[in-house]
């Protein structure tokens, strides 16, 4: 079982780096889905205050409790200081969405012991798991 399977099947709480209100946007639709899978979505925003219902946090360091992927929805040059904020809180995995890279950041991540899924789209990936 690769990362993103061993991910997705073992975790419950996803806190979404970039979640907006705007439905247009990928995270928005990503994250609804991924609600209505059963998991649960912490919107991380600034600029949000609540976001599918659920409270917003401006920051990862912010959400109480534990989270088991941090879900990247941002430039690729902003990840270090989300997997900084990621390792400090315990996430067990950092999932960089389709279009966010950053090497440095996933082998930093590595070495603190999460698993980490790049370039990828958390919503193909479990669709994919769920189809078999």
């Amino acid at each position: 079982m690769g990362a993103s399977e061993n991910l997705l099947r073992t975790s419950k709480t996803i806190a979404v780096v970039g979640l907006s209100t705007k439905r247009s946007r990928p995270s928005y639709g990503v994250s609804e889905y991924m609600q209505a899978q059963g998991y649960t979505i912490i919107p991380v925003n600034p600029g949000e205050t609540e976001v599918l219902g659920e409270p917003a946090f401006a920051t990862l360091d912010e959400v109480p409790g534990t989270v088991d992927i941090v879900d990247i929805f941002r430039r690729s040059e902003c990840v270090p200081e989300i997997v900084d904020a990621a390792i400090r809180k315990g996430a067990r995995g950092i999932w960089m969405q389709e279009g966010v890279e950053n090497e440095e950041a996933a082998a930093k991540a590595r070495a603190a012991g999460l698993e980490v899924v790049m370039d990828r789209c958390i919503l193909k990936e479990h669709r994919k798991i769920v189809s078999r």
